[in-house]
């Protein structure tokens, strides 16, 4: 890049932001241009695992995996983000208690491809179940999956975890087999569905969120169809939808666009379906009593913010001093993003 581009200085990489300081103060000792790509993943998370977490967030993220090997046509993490690399077991472990002991009560486990983790004979559920035993933390997330890493021992933990949470984001793009082809996305509607059906058989309270990228080339009104229709059989509660765009180096970098006016209206009907689900969904809730981990108070301090297990934020009438506890709170009103609601008793039952 440094030759394609004369003027930039330096250059730090995905896999060497750790280095960015060191790398600016060598950059104005010698005024040579410098450029740190390199994927060392091991370098970089043996110095993150020395940072500790000081500001006792009541949620902290936990990166457990790198990269991905799906190399769908129109994604650049392959590429910008190099193939899959999963932390070693103890390592992340051991990390997931330094943010327990330094005041977390949730843990998001994060990776690109995160339920593709493997390490040794250890995957993403081995990881669940080790860190569900940390006796402070009361809920545990993670996020991004792929549909075909959905594997019998993951959907067998929403069974058996009292900490893992019934919400799961599973990306599907397209509701029709041709898009899902031309997306390289290696799994069909049907083997979506059966993954749905085997996660609601296990857990009936699991309700799932997903992405779409609508107007992706090729996509026609029958495949439109079969989206919203997939969307109506799921019923996503949130989901973030996108008209597609090129990215460069990829392999639909070149591919004939549809009618920019066509994929606007498309994604209109896409995202008001979607916004009628959120709608649904948390009117559903009103005049009931939910759990919500509070996370702190509002810019203005006169209330509490928090989220239910469903990750819908809620606000309500609590105090400073409930940052941190899982509360019980009815339900008022809500509207398509939050619910509202009054503290009823702060839940000061352990979580085995």
């Amino acid at each position: 890049m440094l030759k394609r581009e004369p003027y930039i200085d330096l250059v730090i990489g995905p896999q060497s932001y750790h280095k960015i300081n060191n790398t600016i103060l060598n950059y104005i000792k010698i005024k040579n241009k410098i450029e740190e790509t390199e994927f060392d993943a091991v370098s970089k998370f043996d110095y993150l695992s020395r940072i500790k977490n000081r500001s006792s967030k009541a949620t902290s993220f936990l990166t457990i995996q790198e990269g991905c090997d799906k190399f769908c046509h129109f994604c650049v993490v392959p590429y910008t983000r190099g193939p899959e690399y999963s932390r070693p077991f103890n390592q992340i472990l051991d990390e997931a208690t330094h943010l327990v002991d330094s005041g977390a009560k949730e843990i998001i486990l994060l990776g690109q491809n995160v339920n593709a983790y493997n390490y040794k004979k250890y995957k993403l559920s081995n990881l669940i179940l080790e860190i569900e035993k940390l006796p402070n933390l009361k809920r545990i997330r993670y996020t991004t999956s792929h549909p075909n890493d959905m594997s019998a021992d993951l959907i067998e933990v929403y069974r058996c975890s009292k900490k893992l949470m019934p919400l799961i984001h599973l990306p599907v793009q397209s509701g029709s087999n041709k898009i899902l082809k031309l997306m390289n996305r290696k799994h069909n509607i049907n083997e979506y569905l059966r993954t749905f059906d085997k996660l609601k058989q296990t857990n009936p309270h699991i309700e799932f969120s997903s992405d779409f990228i609508i107007g992706y080339p090729g996509e026609d009104e029958q495949d439109f169809k079969d989206t919203i229709n997939l969307i109506k059989k799921v019923n996503f509660i949130n989901s973030y939808s996108f008209i597609f765009s090129p990215r460069p180096g990829t392999a639909a970098e070149n591919l004939a666009l549809i009618d920019k006016k066509i994929s606007m209206k498309r994604l209109e009907k896409i995202q008001s379906l979607l916004y009628e689900n959120q709608i649904r969904a948390n009117k559903s809730i009103e005049n009931q009593t939910i759990d919500v981990l509070v996370e702190n108070l509002t810019e203005d301090k006169t209330r509490a913010f928090g989220r239910s297990e469903y990750m819908t934020p809620v606000i309500f009438d609590g105090k400073e001093e409930n940052i941190g506890k899982i509360v019980q709170v009815k339900i008022k009103k809500s509207n398509r993003n939050t619910l509202f609601g009054e503290l009823i008793n702060v839940s000061n039952k352990k979580v085995a």
